[in-house]
């Protein structure tokens, strides 16, 4: 296991606590994981915060689909500024300090919808509201523990789904291989720090995802470890020993993540980062991809894609463009 920071040591203890105890809790981490936040289910007002877990939630709204006036604008940042980011990790990947970064941007967006209102009509297998604050709707699984094993998910690779012979151009493009083993390595060797014979049990599938204006082709894996017999009273340290998650970091992780900082000029927040439930007995977790956040009256979408050696500076702030999008059509 990592050694972590001293300030994380009370998170972490709680969530060993929990898990030893077998009490159900819901974990929101942000991706500089300045600000955990771990809450015991029965604390939990679920007109502050509302969550969905696949089949698991704690709301009884059902998704209602649009309306056709529904309005939903994106105002995205320029592209000399995208460049100029894009520029700065194009420099780190060729003198060798990266193999893949994920560079994100906020996009202000305007909608005739609140917070609320996008999250109770939204459609994901994840999904969080927090207070106000911000929406999360989620494709991507981060973990899940069930039986005593540890699985893991990676999203990485994306095209529209409507272009000629989409899923054979994802499927064959150079870019996106080298992307997608990159992450499935850089998971691989997570996963096998907390857990052992760990194996790729299924490579590089094809999900289609829905959103407001297109359909997208995304690939993923699966990977899965087994966990030492005891992994409730240590849940704390396997989460945190996972984090940032790679799929939205990049590889190496350390170093990646400065080139992030550096590059994007703000920090990220809670978007990226990971939302969990424990019910008990099992895990289920997602990364905080597909995230709305507002901020003085206004709201912004947060996306973006991972950069290789072979990316094309325009193709890569199209699909970032593409990624910020309400699943409720």
């Amino acid at each position: 296991m990592i050694i972590h920071p001293s300030t994380l040591k009370p998170v972490i203890q709680k969530m060993n606590l929990l898990g030893a105890q077998q009490k159900p809790f819901l974990f929101v981490i942000d991706f500089e994981m300045e600000k955990p936040m771990v809450l015991a289910l029965e604390d939990i007002d679920p007109t502050r915060i509302r969550y969905k877990f696949q089949d698991v939630k704690n709301y009884d709204i059902s998704p209602v689909h649009h309306a056709e006036d529904f309005l939903f604008e994106k105002y995205p940042v320029g592209y000399e500024k995208y460049q100029d980011a894009f520029s700065k990790v194009m420099s780190e990947l060729l003198f060798g300090n990266t193999f893949l970064t994920n560079l994100t941007f906020p996009t202000k967006i305007k909608s005739n919808l609140s917070l609320l209102t996008l999250f109770n009509k939204s459609r994901a297998r994840y999904k969080l509201y927090m207070d106000g604050k911000f929406i999360v709707f989620s494709p991507e699984s981060f973990v899940q523990i069930k039986d005593g094993k540890i699985s893991s998910y990676p999203m990485k690779g994306t095209i529209d789904a409507d272009l000629p012979d989409a899923q054979n151009r994802l499927m064959s493009d150079e870019k996106e291989i080298a992307e997608h083993y990159t992450i499935v390595d850089l998971i691989r060797n997570d996963l096998s720090m907390v857990s052992n014979k760990v194996e790729v049990t299924k490579f590089r599938y094809l999900d289609l995802i829905q959103t407001t204006h297109k359909r997208l082709f995304q690939t993923s894996s699966a990977i899965e470890g087994i966990l030492a017999a005891d992994y409730h009273a240590f849940l704390g340290d396997i989460i945190f020993t996972l984090l940032p998650a790679g799929s939205i970091s990049g590889a190496p992780k350390k170093k990646t993540v400065e080139i992030i900082r550096s590059a994007e000029g703000q920090k990220r927040g809670y978007y990226t980062g990971i939302m969990g439930y424990f019910d008990g007995t099992n895990v289920d977790s997602a990364v905080m991809i597909r995230y709305i956040e507002q901020k003085n009256g206004e709201m912004f979408f947060r996306s973006g894609c991972g950069i290789t050696a072979l990316s094309d500076c325009m193709s890569e702030y199209n699909e970032m463009i593409d990624k910020v999008y309400v699943p409720i059509g």
